[in-house]
């Protein structure tokens, strides 16, 4: 581990885990080529979920077998710029879970499956930060040589509000960064899950896109009754997130860029 990461994983707290990657590729010019590199950093568990993450991935997966593209746009527009749980829903069960996960594997290569139990919970797919930065290369790549899809999703990312962009493009200091970022801390969890991905275009087709995964403990009891009553209430928790995680998150992900940039 660097001394950078080192110094990033300051914050996180004992039992919590937390993963982070970078990657940079493509061409830039008719001459020139971008440097190829990756970093990836895992501490604590292999595979996090990370529900709203996927969202942009799922959208863009979808929109390949739905005949009603206004269907389409209708739903994945605020799926991507609002993080709208419903609309991402309306996409996953009108294509199916499988379609959508296979149609992702067969553009990106990236494996992933829905856990056990209610089909229509997107968000029980657990990944790991490196293969969602390969996924959002694909997707980048895609949308630079043409996929009109490819390229309306990632339009909708650079709408994502700053409210909800936990300062992640400040600290990289790209302000027109494509972004997607996330949020949860269920009732039968011991942590606050706190997670973004930002694509910074390179000229052509070079990319380099920086994911950060963190599942930060979370165990006083008050304020998961608080944190719990403000969700059922439909208030947000955003700022519960940025107290518990928002340090960390930055640290991984501007660790990461500098490092594969470098």
């Amino acid at each position: 581990m660097s001394t950078s990461f080192a110094a990033a994983l300051h914050d996180l707290r004992p039992g919590a885990s937390a993963q982070a990657a970078a990657i940079t590729r493509g061409v830039s010019g008719p001459a020139t080529t971008v440097p190829s590199r990756t970093i990836t950093l895992t501490h604590g568990l292999e595979r996090l979920r990370c529900a709203s993450l996927l969202k942009p991935l799922y959208c863009w997966a979808a929109a390949a077998h739905l005949t009603d593209q206004g269907f389409w746009r209708g739903h994945a527009e605020p799926a991507v710029v609002s993080s709208s749980n419903s609309d991402t829903r309306a996409l996953w069960l009108a294509v199916g879970p499988a379609v959508i996960l296979e149609e992702i594997q067969r553009r990106t290569g990236a494996a992933w499956s829905r856990g056990n139990g209610d089909p229509s919970r997107f968000g029980s797919v657990e990944v790991a930060a490196a293969e969602v930065a390969t996924a959002y290369t694909a997707l980048a790549q895609a949308a630079f040589a043409g996929d009109p899809v490819a390229a309306d999703v990632l339009s909708w990312m650079r709408e994502v509000p700053e409210g909800q962009a936990f300062g992640v493009r400040e600290a990289l200091a790209v302000p027109d960064a494509a972004i997607k970022c996330g949020w949860y801390g269920g009732a039968d969890e011991s942590w606050l899950r706190t997670h973004a991905v930002a694509v910074i275009p390179r000229g052509g087709t070079g990319v380099t896109v920086v994911v950060g995964l963190t599942a930060q403990l979370y165990t006083n009891e008050s304020e998961r009754e608080l944190y719990q009553a403000r969700l059922a209430e439909g208030l947000p928790v955003e700022a519960e997130h940025e107290r518990a995680c928002g340090p960390l998150l930055r640290g991984l992900m501007s660790t990461a860029h500098n490092e594969v940039i470098a």
